[in-house]
């Protein structure tokens, strides 16, 4: 019960102005990949049986595009995370 407080009380504090254990930027972009990721397997459940060579390739490419995507967003926002982070650990004396 406890842990599910905290998670709650974490979540809710994504949207305000105080710091929290997760990011509001990956929670969006995972629950932004479930969603498109359902709606391609909905879609080729639903559509299997009528699909071309060409229409599957087509389907699998938007897949790994979308994937893609969203992988390439986690990871900018990583790098600039671990930049910020470099930038305040630096000796502003180091070079003198």
């Amino acid at each position: 019960m406890k842990s599910i407080k905290w998670l709650i009380k974490e979540i809710l504090g994504m949207y305000s102005s105080k710091s929290t254990f997760f990011s509001k930027k990956r929670v969006e972009s995972g629950i932004s990949f479930i969603i498109a990721q359902f709606g391609m397997v909905y879609f080729l459940i639903t559509h299997i049986d009528g699909l071309t060579m060409g229409e599957l390739l087509l389907w699998a490419t938007t897949e790994f595009a979308v994937s893609g995507y969203i992988l390439n967003e986690i990871q900018k926002e990583k790098k600039l995370i671990n930049f910020i982070s470099t930038e305040q650990n630096e000796d502003p004396n180091q070079g003198a």
